[in-house]
């Protein structure tokens, strides 16, 4: 699982029966199926021009996409979130995170041992205490995200939902810059023992990204910098391990 992830990252388009040819290549013998319930156990999809980017619940209702054409040039105009598989030393656990569209803020992330809705509700129930409501939500069509309790709090912010559909394949490319940095930057590189460690070395990094990390397409600016619009600092990031935690709860 911790090889077809980091295969995954590369290459968004693999598919169970290219996954398994790479991992042949690498020396690991593993056949179409056994990768493929693999993929799905860790919820990897791959990225296709095709109408629908994930599998939504039969019985939960899908909502229109909203960002098309849409200019998109202000914090808080448009968040997304998405969910990916962790792995640590033994085991593995999944994260969502909640992002501002405009400014690559990581505004909230919770960490779970199953795939169930709760912990995407409280990631986002925490965005919303902390930032407010943003004028629109975009996620994919997950069932987490369709899920009726999970979209209802965002009815009751007066949030519109956006889910990405026909046509919007590469919608989910814009989050998994993120997934990609926190992976080679935090996860590979210390292959925590512990949820407890996966938590604060996380905790750490996403601080880092938002703090100290600045962004070309922002202007030189960190995701904070450009959320809160202000000028970017002079001095370069830091790097991850020399940053001071920030408190923030998964």
């Amino acid at each position: 699982m911790r090889l077809i992830d980091e295969a995954f990252l590369e290459c968004l388009f693999y598919g169970a029966r290219q996954m398994a040819r790479h991992l042949r290549r690498q020396g690991y013998t593993a056949g179409r199926k056994r990768v493929s319930r693999l993929m799905a156990k860790m919820g990897l999809l791959p990225i296709y021009q095709k109408p629908r980017t994930s599998t939504p619940h039969p019985q939960h209702p899908v909502y229109k996409y909203l960002l098309r054409g849409l200019a998109i040039d202000r914090p808080n105009q448009v968040w997304c979130a998405d969910i990916t598989y962790i792995p640590m030393r033994r085991g593995f656990l999944y994260l969502v995170a909640v992002m501002d569209w405009t400014t690559w803020k990581g505004l909230s992330w919770h960490l779970s041992n199953t795939m169930e809705t709760d912990f995407c509700i409280e990631a986002l129930e925490e965005a919303l205490e902390r930032y407010g409501a943003p004028d629109i939500f975009n996620t994919d069509q997950g069932s987490q995200f369709t899920s009726p309790r999970f979209t209802d709090v965002l009815k009751d912010a007066q949030v519109c939902i956006s889910m990405d559909g026909r046509g919007r394949w590469m919608d989910n490319v814009f989050i998994e810059r993120l997934w990609r940095s926190m992976k080679y930057e935090c996860v590979y590189l210390h292959a925590f023992e512990t949820g407890s460690e996966l938590r604060a070395g996380l905790g750490r990094w996403i601080a880092y990204y938002n703090i100290r990390r600045p962004h070309s397409a922002l202007d030189g600016q960190t995701p904070d910098e450009a959320y809160h619009q202000i000028a970017p600092t002079p001095s370069p990031g830091r790097a991850p391990e020399t940053v001071s935690a920030m408190p923030l709860a998964a």
